[in-house]
């Protein structure tokens, strides 16, 4: 019993060798999926008789799972969906409700290549003006296109 119990918890631990997690929001924590919050709570229903259920003959009920499962990283594609690698500015997310200007989404950032992995409160945005986004939010895969009015660099 305890072996099944425990490889089950290494497996949801080291899930995707740590580049997937199970998480039910998405687009930088302000919307929530329906079908991930469900699959979660099929499993912690099952997981009440842990013995008859999961570990018995209902393992199957484990893949409610899937549902849940997003990656932690940032990978940005072109608009022809191939791999390129940008600067990108990972820190901390900053509330920026309300602040005049240019504000900052980030504080305490560091700069890196992508593909980046993510922390769950990391947040990141492009560190050049060389590419933009097509979507206002940076997580997952991000499709960039270069920016007509980028400025070239000496």
């Amino acid at each position: 019993y305890q072996r099944r119990v425990h490889g089950v918890a290494q497996g949801l631990l080291f899930m995707g060798k740590g580049l997937l997690t199970l998480n039910p929001f998405h687009s930088d924590r302000g919307l929530m999926c329906a079908p991930a919050v469900a699959g979660l709570l099929v499993v912690l229903h099952a997981c009440l008789d842990m013995q008859g259920l999961l570990l018995g003959k209902y393992h199957f009920l484990l893949f409610y799972l899937v549902c849940a499962i997003s990656p932690r990283m940032t990978v940005t594609t072109d608009e022809d969906l191939q791999p390129i690698q940008v600067s990108v500015r990972v820190g901390q997310a900053v509330d920026t409700v309300a602040v005049a200007g240019r504000p900052k989404a980030i504080t305490g950032f560091q700069t890196h290549n992508s593909p980046v992995l993510l922390q769950f409160m990391d947040r990141c945005e492009l560190a050049t003006d060389k590419y933009t986004s097509v979507t206002p939010i940076l997580e997952d895969v991000v499709i960039l296109q270069k920016n007509p009015e980028a400025k070239e660099e000496v």
